[in-house]
């Protein structure tokens, strides 16, 4: 599936599989979570002006025009993607974090760094553990989004830019640069919607595969209970766990300091390749009436951009998916590691870790929603058996040494079948760096 967000449609998908329009079906009323173009677009007090809501509240609307059309940072509107993330989070309740809900998580970090130093060579970072509220990460994780989010939606307003002749675009100069500030306020609230239904979700900052706290690990207790409702295990064993897997990825970036940057090169590589047919939305502008500002609104919702997978695209996304795997994977196999005899019910969070991945957890809404990727549980389960395997055969470190450099990280095909990447790998690195001799002249010397 290559999930396509904010309004762009794909070439490789079905017409009834995009977005409905505003009104038709279910979700389709404006204003409501998961639907960032009622938001925008109805903005004049409950269901606009002469709709249920009544009178338009005219203060209310000027300032949140004031904010669609002054912002100037970027492709996307960050100061409204904050702000639609705090009203998704408030509107599905939040509560302060208690003094006790600091210590017991305190205490889980401490207790999951003392078992993680005997299943991987990587010591702690010693980043402090955070104890969040849902609007905590939203605020904590703010800095990091903008890696992930922005290559593509630079790519997208460059295209909004120069998807009409020069002609053309100057007959229409107001309704352009309309349609590019309604772009980028779109971006931020649906980015906003996004992050603030995430954080209703999560466990801690590393869920999407990436952690997000800046080599602190965290998380949100709120979450974590809601984890393990329903599961029949002690409440201190689902956060112990839940610290243990939280701990083990801020640990794997904090010792493989090029694994952050690979990631988000793979996301910008997917952004520079996403091909726009110009042409096509040329057409579709001159069809937008602007004496009817819902018309553009309902281009944007029915795929205004029809954008194919180009063949570049799609290696982007396969290298992007085999890397979170891996990552997902060496987590797996280290907390694993790290319970074994210790945590009796560790086998059973494991298997609901897996579950939640299998039917759509946080990483793969994400990358579905942000980046346009969604995350294969085969995969997944692939790479775990992968690491299992290099572990049995060479030990942890020998494990962990896979991870010193990206050319030394296993293939797809690697991971379908572990036992040749262990004959044809030795990984021997000890002359990588040793400058070699010069050659001998024909006396046995060195040339001059």
């Amino acid at each position: 599936m290559n999930d396509v967000p904010f309004g762009f449609g794909s070439e490789d998908d079905p017409d009834e599989n995009r977005p409905q329009k505003s009104g038709s079906g279910s979700g389709g009323g404006s204003g409501g979570p998961g639907d960032p173009f009622g938001n925008l677009f109805g903005m004049f007090g409950a269901g606009g002006p002469g709709g249920p809501g009544g009178s338009p509240d005219l203060g209310a609307m000027f300032q949140q025009l004031g904010q669609m059309f002054s912002w100037s940072g970027g492709p996307v509107n960050w100061n409204l993607a904050n702000q639609a993330a705090r009203e998704v989070v408030s509107a599905a309740g939040d509560r302060s974090v208690s003094g006790t809900d600091r210590r017991e998580v305190d205490d889980a970090f401490r207790l999951a760094d003392t078992w993680l130093d005997g299943a991987t060579s990587f010591p702690s970072t010693g980043g402090a553990p955070r104890t969040w509220s849902r609007a905590e990460w939203v605020e904590g994780t703010h800095d990091a989004w903008k890696d992930l989010v922005e290559p593509l939606a630079a790519r997208v307003s460059e295209a909004m830019s120069k998807s009409l002749p020069p002609e053309v675009a100057q007959a229409a100069g107001p309704l352009v640069g309309m349609m590019q500030q309604v772009g980028v306020s779109m971006w931020g609230a649906q980015v906003g919607q996004s992050i603030g239904k995430l954080a209703g979700e999560v466990v801690g900052s590393a869920d999407i595969g990436v952690p997000l706290a800046a080599g602190h690990p965290a998380l949100l207790p709120a979450n974590v209970r809601a984890f393990g409702e329903g599961l029949g295990v002690e409440a201190r064993d689902v956060t112990l766990y839940l610290a243990l897997r939280e701990a083990a990825y801020v640990r794997l970036y904090g010792h493989a300091p090029w694994l952050r940057a690979h990631i988000v090169a793979l996301v910008e590589e997917y952004a520079r390749n996403v091909s726009v047919d110009t042409s096509a939305i040329e057409e579709k502008m001159r069809e937008i009436d602007p004496q009817r500002p819902e018309a553009l609104q309902e281009a944007l919702e029915g795929g205004l951009f029809d954008v194919p997978t180009t063949p570049e695209q799609q290696a982007a996304l396969d290298r992007l998916e085999l890397a979170l795997a891996l990552v997902e994977g060496w987590v797996d196999d280290v907390v694993t590691q790290a319970t074994a005899d210790r945590l009796p019910s560790a086998a059973a969070l494991r298997e609901t870790v897996r579950r939640r991945r299998a039917s759509g957890g946080p990483a793969e809404q994400t990358f579905a929603t942000l980046v346009g990727l969604q995350l294969r549980p085969r995969k997944l389960r692939e790479a775990a058996d992968f690491w299992a395997a290099v572990r049995e055969a060479r030990g942890a470190d020998g494990r962990d040494a896979v991870w010193a450099h990206p050319d030394l990280m296993p293939s797809a095909d690697d991971l379908a079948d572990p036992a040749a990447f262990l004959i044809l790998d030795e990984w021997d690195m000890s002359g990588l760096d040793d400058t070699p001799a010069p050659p001998e002249d024909e006396n046995g010397g060195s040339p001059s």
